[in-house]
């Protein structure tokens, strides 16, 4: 614990708004399992035995991870791809570790000059290097993450140092209830693709509740996110705006009741037993600016289900991008020990 308060007190000093889509290494923003895309993309309150949602908020880390491997799949569109594996165990004096690596690539892009005649091709390919540290005091669990950012473009290459800082409010082992807090992605470029200025990184900051009812075989979960900035409305400048009643075209303009939906995302996992859930998800955000014109096309929402067959934990998630295309998540994670895990701590 007492390594970790200096990074829990400096780090969130790094965090500097940013502008949707003027920030670097985008890629570390993206859902690193099939179970955090059910949830909507994000959260900072639900524990899994699965080791990549460290990925998520290293506050996550708990017993039922311990001496877990976990791998992570998803097809975007095209031929863009991405992987995520992770390896979580325990210490006694250093605290409960992850370790974990992300990859995304974009296949091979053609390479064209300005009178339209292919050269070639050229890669795209990105990756993080993650690892993260949490402790356990009473109720309360805490958890740092050092990630190094790489991202490589037709021979060039950034390089930026990110981290994560989580806190996780469990008031008893024995209830599904749990409040999340975690800055994300605070760090610095260290060399940008070209001479150019160096971008800030993703920064965001949620907060999120998973909480089951009594008696109940429903599980809610609830994150807000992006609380350092809060407009993050994009209006299109060359959005064509509607006509009144004079015949004048009024432009699209800030809306405070969705603006303020877009940062929150909500999810609901129906427990059919120790080994089976269902899982929906919806991201406002994503719903809103992934749409195409007046056609929503189910952008924003996500569906999943979970099978656990002894150690394995088979985690699959269908989420819709826009009526243009979908992805599919799949994670397998695997326990190596004793096969009845202990309490989550």
């Amino acid at each position: 614990m007492k390594q970790l308060l200096p990074f829990l007190l400096v780090l969130p000093l790094a965090a500097r708004a940013q502008i949707g889509g003027r920030a670097a290494f985008p890629f570390l923003e993206l859902p690193p399992s099939a179970q955090v895309a059910a949830l909507g993309g994000m959260t900072a309150s639900t524990r899994s035995s699965d080791p990549t949602q460290f990925f998520a908020s290293p506050a996550l880390l708990n017993a039922d991870m311990d001496h877990a491997a976990g791998l992570s799949y998803v097809n975007y569109v095209a031929d863009i791809k991405r992987s995520t594996a992770a390896y979580a165990f325990n210490t006694e004096k250093r605290g409960r570790f992850g370790l974990g690596l992300t990859y995304s690539s974009y296949g091979d892009i053609p390479n064209v000059d300005d009178a339209g005649n292919v050269l070639g091709t050229f890669a795209v390919n990105e990756y993080a290097l993650a690892a993260a540290d949490s402790y356990t005091k009473g109720k309360l669990t805490f958890g740092l993450t050092a990630k190094l950012a790489v991202s490589g473009l037709a021979g060039n290459r950034a390089v930026g140092l990110a981290g994560d800082a989580g806190v996780l409010y469990k008031p008893r082992a024995d209830q599904d209830f749990a409040v999340g807090l975690v800055v994300k992605n605070a760090g610095y470029m260290l060399k940008p693709y070209t001479a150019a200025a160096r971008e800030p990184l993703p920064l965001d900051v949620q907060l999120g509740t998973t909480v089951k009812p009594e008696h109940m075989p429903l599980r809610f979960t609830f994150t807000a996110h992006h609380l350092h900035q809060w407009n993050i409305q994009y209006l299109d400048p060359n959005a064509r705006g509607t006509l009144d009643a004079n015949n004048v075209e009024v432009k699209p303009s800030f809306n405070w009741g969705d603006n303020l939906a877009r940062h929150f995302t909500a999810a609901a996992e129906l427990l059919l037993g120790k080994g089976l859930s269902l899982r929906m998800g919806y991201n406002h955000l994503q719903a809103r600016e992934l749409r195409l014109d007046n056609v929503g096309g189910g952008a924003g929402f996500s569906f999943g289900a979970m099978l656990k067959i002894s150690q394995f934990q088979l985690d699959y998630t269908y989420a819709t991008l826009q009526a243009a295309g979908s992805s599919n998540y799949f994670t397998l994670s695997r326990r190596f020990g004793a096969s009845s895990p202990p309490p989550a701590q």
